[in-house]
């Protein structure tokens, strides 16, 4: 099931399961998953898009290998909370995706979270090369923390 509802979302999830973020971007997919008791998001990987099918399959091989019981999905907001069409786009791919993984899925905010993932990086000292390749997978991160912490409070 789809949540725009952070504690719809919870209800539905098994105890003791790890959830998955996602960035969805245009070209890539940022994926982070959190540890079993929900309170730690990490960078895990940065999916290539291809084909839908693909992008898919790549998903689901991750969360069945991670234990993965729900998936948290950056909802693009405009700056004055409106949705345009990029985020039409993200409700779109969830449709699509929980038609193929039986998990909950759950929009989550994701306004700034790549500013906040370059921001992250670059006080690290980064590379420029080294943000391009991680900053998807660390915005992923941003997004599940942000959804983690939320979840921790209900």
């Amino acid at each position: 099931m789809i949540h725009d509802d952070a504690s719809a979302f919870a209800a539905e999830l098994a105890p003791g399961r790890a959830l998955m973020g996602l960035d969805l971007g245009t070209k890539t997919i940022g994926v982070a998953v959190s540890d079993r008791m929900r309170s730690v998001a990490s960078p895990l990987e940065v999916v290539k898009r291809r084909k839908f099918t693909l992008d898919a399959e790549r998903l689901a091989t991750l969360a069945a290998g991670r234990d993965i019981g729900g998936i948290v999905l950056g909802l693009p907001r405009n700056m004055d909370g409106s949705e345009g069409p990029r985020a039409q786009s993200t409700r779109a791919f969830a449709r699509n995706l929980s038609g193929r993984l039986d998990l909950p899925i759950c929009f989550w905010d994701e306004r700034l979270s790549t500013v906040a993932a370059e921001r992250a990086l670059l006080e690290g000292d980064a590379s420029r090369a080294k943000r391009a390749s991680v900053v998807d997978q660390v915005a992923a991160a941003y997004i599940l923390q942000g959804a983690l912490d939320r979840l921790g409070h209900l």
